[in-house]
């Protein structure tokens, strides 16, 4: 898809599209409806264009047997209301980042990302081998949901400033969209955080509501047009080192399908988990590439000072969020496990082949 494509038809101008319908050989037969909700525009790429995918998906690999019908954000619910219609059965499923529910249970951030949290191969080695799963599983319980990986944006850029951050100071009294547990470090670091769905942030960022924002990346970034709303382009990011997207399906719902057809659906999303990071990965540098050469947008690195303030601000974070709850306490002490035994064998093999392969390249 092309820019000007998909600026004719997201969601992003507040005209809800039609939903996605199948090609009538594929409900044809009988069938069970899943109707999934998400919090994405329609056709943004690959947070929106993984979503749709995935439910086109699990009808090809049920052979109809369950028919997707795909809303977009706010053609049938609100972004944020993703959650509540399926957790009550209005809605089989939901595409959304987990951690839109925090004000649920903090424990949802963990479920996607948390500042210094995991990479993409962290969170899945946690999840499917270390316990993650099962945590998350019991979360869900208590709001009748099941949730699967599906999809990943990989370490996210620290995000769009509308003047140059020289230090912790910088960034008292700014006001700055960004979601999560991210949100809550910001808070702690002086920031008015404001939480708003992909499709308002551009607006806000142009009219002064907002001062900065983060949100994924340049491929995403590019085509929320935020290069035009901020000149400023951070990196690396903290908030999100490897954001994990989800599939959250109406538990009731689903365990009363066949089990072969629930073994499809987790085959689905965890087909959608490698696809659409490895499209992320495919995009991010040719489109940073077009911001800079084609946009004159100024990339800028946080320095170590506001670093070290991230530090001190997310533990801080962590402190607070600790005292909720056990599960709390316990999603965050598994987490702290995978951090160090996944992430300390990564600094001897992927990090210090990358430093030294770039190094002999030229990468640098």
């Amino acid at each position: 898809m092309d820019r000007r494509s998909f600026l004719r038809t997201s969601a992003l101008g507040g005209t809800a599209a039609a939903a996605s319908t199948l090609a009538a050989p594929a409900i044809a037969q009988s069938s069970t409806s899943c109707v999934i909700v998400s919090t994405w525009p329609r056709g943004l790429p690959g947070l929106g264009t993984g979503a749709e995918r995935l439910a086109a998906r699990i009808t090809e690999l049920t052979d109809g047997a369950i028919a997707t019908e795909y809303y977009a954000a706010g053609e049938r619910v609100g972004a944020f209301d993703v959650f509540d219609e399926v957790s009550a059965g209005n809605a089989q499923a939901y595409h959304a980042a987990d951690y839109y529910w925090k004000g649920l249970h903090p424990a949802w951030c963990y479920v996607c990302a948390v500042p210094f949290g995991l990479t993409s191969l962290e969170q899945n080695a946690w999840m499917h081998h270390m316990g993650g799963q099962q945590l998350w599983d019991e979360l869900g319980d208590d709001y009748n949901i099941k949730g699967f990986l599906a999809g990943n944006t990989g370490v996210q850029m620290g995000g769009w400033f509308n003047k140059e951050m020289n230090s912790a100071d910088d960034f008292r009294g700014l006001r700055m969209r960004i979601p999560g547990i991210g949100g809550d470090m910001m808070t702690n670091m002086g920031v008015s955080v404001v939480s708003l769905p992909g499709g308002q942030i551009f607006e806000s960022l142009t009219s002064g509501a907002i001062d900065a924002t983060e949100w994924v990346g340049p491929w995403n970034d590019y085509f929320l047009n935020l290069h035009q709303a901020a000149r400023f382009y951070y990196w690396p990011g903290v908030h999100e080192p490897g954001s994990a997207l989800s599939m959250g399906f109406n538990k009731s719902w689903l365990t009363g399908l066949p089990a072969w057809q629930q073994a499809a659906i987790e085959a689905a999303c965890s087909e959608e988990n490698d696809k659409m990071l490895s499209e992320f990965n495919a995009n991010n540098g040719i489109y940073l590439d077009r911001l800079i050469r084609d946009h004159g947008v100024q990339l800028r690195r946080f320095n170590e000072d506001i670093y070290d303030a991230f530090g001190d601000a997310a533990e801080a974070t962590f402190d607070e969020l600790r005292q909720h709850s056990d599960l709390a306490n316990r999603m965050h002490e598994s987490f702290e496990v995978a951090r160090a035994q996944v992430g300390g064998w990564m600094n001897i093999a992927d990090v210090p082949y990358l430093t030294e392969r770039n190094r002999v390249l030229g990468m640098e």
